[in-house]
Parts: structure tokens; sequence; C-alpha cells
């Protein structure tokens, strides 16, 4: 593998997020709406939104992503970040590109004043968590969820 380069959203970007965008739907067996994948990249490219995004190329090809968010909390002072979506090629699965994508969300956010970066992952996800542990603390939080509709 060569060097891999994080590198931000860039509205060009569009048709080399959209395979890993589908890729991670694919992964978690879920398929969201144009309007839900449209909304997204307009909010990623949009300066007063809160929500970011990176690509991770190797060469000319896209093979990762990470989308994130920073909003407020009533126990800091600070924003915190939440890392929503990680993703990487099968392929490049344990070769780093998950690692870096995660320290560009976390330098990014500690640039930004975050006080802190999170995030959430299936229970079932072993594979991301085995990274996880090592890049950082468990929590210990259980997350519950109720949705409308």
């Amino acid at each position: 593998m060569s060097a891999v380069r994080i590198v931000p959203m860039r509205p060009e970007d569009r048709d080399a997020w959209m395979p890993l965008w589908l890729g991670y739907q694919t992964f978690y067996e879920v398929s969201l709406s144009d309007l839900v994948t449209d909304t997204l990249w307009s909010r990623m490219l949009d300066a007063a939104e809160p929500v970011f995004a990176a690509l991770a190329w190797d060469g000319e090809k896209a093979v990762g992503l990470v989308h994130f968010l920073y909003h407020r909390n009533t126990w800091t002072v600070g924003d915190l970040c939440y890392l929503n979506d990680l993703f990487t090629l099968p392929a490049m699965r344990g070769t780093g590109v998950g690692r870096a994508l995660i320290a560009h969300c976390c330098d990014t956010a500690k640039a930004a004043g975050c006080e802190s970066v999170y995030w959430h992952t299936h229970e079932t996800n072993s594979t991301a968590q085995a990274l996880y542990n090592k890049v950082a603390k468990r929590s210990g939080f259980i997350q519950y969820a109720h949705s409308y509709g």
C-alpha cells in the first residue's frame, strides 16, 4: 500500500464518496433514501453546518470515509465531536486506514476546540472494536434509541 492521504471532502469527490457510502450502508444492512444521502452531502459541504467529512485516498482511489459532527454538551464548556460514520473498503482493513481516519477526525476536532471525540459501533463489529480498543477508552455507556414512525 502506498501512503494513504486523508483529505477533507470536496465538491468534486461525490463520485469517489458514493461507493464508500453505499458500502457502509451495505455493511450495516440499511438502505438510506436519496433524500438522506443528498442532505448529508450538502451538509458536509456547507460551512454553516457542524458536519464534516474526509476521504482516505490510496493513490487515485478513495478507500475510506469518515463523517463527524460537533455539538454542545451539558457536561462540558466546549463542544464534543461525534464520529458518526467510519468505513474502509474490506481490502484496506487492518492496513491503518481506519486509524488514520480516526486520527484526522480527532485532530480536526481538537483544532476546532472540541473537548473530546466519541463514537458507537455495533456490538457484533469485533473487527472495528479491535482497532477502537487501541485508540480510545470504552465509556461503559449503553446506547438506547427511541425512533418515530
